[in-house]
């Protein structure tokens, strides 16, 4: 704006006290200084507003582009999300082909073990309740085993008198020497 330099300071100090004059300075000095005072306050006031509104406006544009960002970003996600369960729609239907034909060989497994002859089980322990699709198939398994011969112990051999002790294998299938062979390794 203008500047205003010690002598020109001066020069307005000597005009006021001549029109003035020396009773009535010293008030009119001070009312000066409280109206300059509320200039810059003013002033300072002004020049906050001005920044705010101009920190506001870039939050504005910031908050924008933020929210333009995230809708590029959702937009991408999305379309990599219809990719993938297109990619993942032949895999899911062959696991419900899958489903259904295991479904079908459960219903003809039950329907045939219905058909079948009841054979007496023996007691089993209380076991806790299967999953509807495993419950053809433990009952198959189940009678299968209560169907199946229970092979009696072989009597073990007894040794000959006289005759060599039969060679222990270890567990690499190598024999170990008995007590009266010597030991190697």
């Amino acid at each position: 704006m203008f500047d205003v330099g010690f002598s020109e300071l001066m020069l307005i100090g000597l005009v006021a006290l001549v029109v003035i004059g020396p009773e009535k300075l010293p008030r009119v000095a001070r009312t000066v200084g409280h109206l300059l005072g509320r200039v810059q306050r003013h002033v300072a006031e002004v020049k906050a507003d001005i920044s705010r509104e101009i920190q506001l406006d870039e939050m504005k544009r910031l908050g924008s582009s933020i929210g333009d960002s995230a809708r590029e970003l959702q937009q991408s996600i999305q379309s990599q999300a219809e990719e993938i369960s297109a990619s993942l729609k032949p895999a899911l239907d062959s696991v419900e082909e899958v489903k259904a034909s295991v479904a079908a060989s459960a219903a003809s497994v039950s329907a045939a073990l219905t058909a079948a002859p009841a054979t007496e089980a023996p007691a089993v322990a209380e076991a806790p309740a299967p999953a509807p699709l495993l419950e053809p198939a433990l009952a198959r398994a189940t009678q299968e085993i209560a169907a199946a011969p229970v092979p009696e112990p072989a009597a073990k051999a007894q040794p000959e008198e006289g005759a060599a002790p039969a060679p222990q294998l270890d567990l690499f299938g190598e024999s170990e020497p008995t007590s009266q062979g010597a030991r190697h390794g």
